[in-house]
């Protein structure tokens, strides 16, 4: 039942924002929602497979420009995450069958090559994506709507985005590609041995945690109605989703969701407070918190349980 319970509790939160009418609000809610989509995503190659991934800014800055240029053709906005998302999942699992033969920090590095790939391509394809210059993108929402209007609309998208996401990857987790890759996580020849393909499960796993991803990036472009590759293309947007799965409880879907949602309160709290130093600020207070729950924040109830017993 936790598994529709917390969820649950955390969606109605999150779908009480637009009540308050106010942008930072719904803006807050919009990136708590587009992390969680990140970390969930990360969860499905990272948790379930142990294969260290960095490609999750690859497959963002490939559905915010995939996104953009079918807007800028006059496709709806449902219809680019819809293409996007079948271009990523197709893309990652023929980039899996080959990368996912490397193991450990080779795949690491290899996972992190795609995004400067696509970038360079993305700078280089000026007719198509406007190079260096960025990329504008027109209003999906009707103009007299104005702007709390469009930011309802788009946090809304990306909560619907969310529950999504959040679905398939329990149902993954709790399916027969699921327990195959915990067994590949576990002993990778014992699987093979077992008549688990490795190499399908992996390049599975690979394409689902780029999918949802690629999507979010959509919403993401038709949101800010500008882009360039630096932005959607940023490293951090690579090890964020790690630091958020790690922090809220590596292979849980509920620790990835706890994980998207402390990292962002903890990135605004430093934002506000050290702006100039906030990167050092920041990655000082992940470090102290992965230290002292190297289980992630979901263990703080087993420690607390522990801690009752023993002084009981």
């Amino acid at each position: 039942m936790r598994f529709l319970f917390a969820p649950l509790v955390a969606f109605i939160a999150l779908s009480g924002l637009p009540f308050f009418e106010s942008a930072y609000a719904l803006r807050i809610g919009t990136l708590a929602c587009m992390y969680s989509v990140m970390s969930l995503s990360w969860t499905v190659i990272g948790g379930f497979s142990g294969y260290p991934s960095f490609a999750t800014a690859a497959f963002f800055g490939l559905g915010a420009y995939c996104g953009a240029i079918l807007i800028n053709m006059g496709w709806s906005l449902l219809f680019s995450c819809a293409a996007a998302g079948a271009l990523a999942f197709t893309g990652a699992f023929l980039f899996g069958v080959v990368l996912l033969r490397l193991k450990g920090h080779y795949f690491a590095i290899g996972s992190l090559a795609i995004a400067e790939v696509l970038r360079e391509l993305t700078n280089s394809a000026t007719d198509l994506t406007g190079g260096g210059m960025g990329l504008n993108i027109p209003l999906s929402v009707s103009s007299s709507k104005g702007v709390m209007g469009e930011a309802t609309y788009f946090f809304w998208a990306m909560l619907a985005l969310l529950i999504i996401t959040y679905i398939v990857v329990v149902s993954i987790q709790k399916s027969k590609l699921g327990f195959g890759l915990i067994c590949i996580k576990q002993n990778e020849s014992a699987a093979d041995m077992i008549g688990i393909n490795a190499t399908f499960y992996k390049s599975l796993a690979f394409a689902f945690s780029g999918v949802f991803v690629s999507m979010s990036g959509v919403l993401y472009a038709g949101w800010v109605h500008y882009i360039e590759p630096p932005d959607v293309y940023d490293i951090l947007f690579a090890v964020k989703p790690i630091v958020m799965a790690l922090l809220g409880g590596l292979g849980s879907p509920i620790g990835a969701l706890l994980g998207a949602f402390a990292f962002l309160g903890i990135e605004e709290i430093v934002w506000r407070n050290y702006l100039h130093i906030h990167s050092g600020v920041l990655g000082l207070m992940v470090i102290c918190l992965l230290l002292f729950l190297p289980n992630g924040l979901m263990s703080v109830g087993k420690h607390l349980k522990h801690f009752g017993i023993r002084n009981g």
